[in-house]
């Protein structure tokens, strides 16, 4: 793809938001996965918000086993959540301000007893993150590839946590500044969704009438 023929920042988020349906919440259309940041940091303030916003997703029991680790461009945790990436995820995220990873204590506090559901409520309080971080206007891209062994031996996080997605977060970018047509073109390809009638069942395998 010619750069000179990329979708400007701008365009990009106009052509990745969802259709507008009446009654869904806006944020839920704003929010997609950039790959390109701009070098806007993300303040204290606003973070306190999206993570204000995951705090509040429902929990199995109310357990909330849900941890974040969070780091910021230029300090300790930053550097070593950004370590752990596969090689192609590295070649983008380090533009992010922040990078966050999701873990899960799979036990309840009250009686050790295993919580099958802690990794379904960190993704519960992920989601919740990532429609209040679009609501502010950030971006996020969640990512299952790092090295999970790695994430928890730099970071120290205990054996009875179980590793989610590691989160990038900041402001959406250029798509030039990608610097690599794959990714360029990765960055300003139109999204698409199964229809409602592929996961939405009456019984198995029939589409509900919605």
């Amino acid at each position: 793809m010619a750069t000179s023929a990329v979708l400007t920042a701008s365009e990009t988020h106009a052509m990745k938001r969802a259709p507008v349906v009446e009654g869904v919440l806006p944020a839920i259309h704003e929010r997609w996965s950039a790959r390109s940041f701009d070098g806007r940091e993300v303040s204290s303030a606003t973070l306190k918000k999206v993570f204000e916003a995951a705090r509040w997703a429902a929990s199995s029991n109310n357990e909330q086993p849900w941890r974040f680790v969070v780091g910021g461009r230029g300090d300790a945790t930053w550097k070593k959540i950004f370590e752990t990436l596969v090689g192609f995820n590295r070649t983008w995220a380090h533009r992010a301000p922040v990078l966050i990873l999701g873990a899960a204590a799979m036990h309840f506090s009250k009686n050790g007893a295993e919580n099958r559901f802690a990794l379904y409520d960190l993704g519960a309080a992920s989601s919740y993150l990532t429609l209040e971080a679009a609501t502010l206007g950030l971006t996020t891209h969640q990512m299952g590839g790092f090295d999970q062994e790695a994430a928890r031996k730099a970071l120290g996080i205990p054996a009875e946590y179980a590793l989610g997605a590691v989160i990038a977060l900041g402001y959406q970018g250029e798509p030039t500044a990608l610097g690599d047509d794959t990714l360029i073109e990765r960055e300003t390809t139109a999204r698409t969704r199964k229809a409602p009638g592929e996961m939405v069942f009456s019984e198995w395998g029939e589409p509900a009438e919605l």
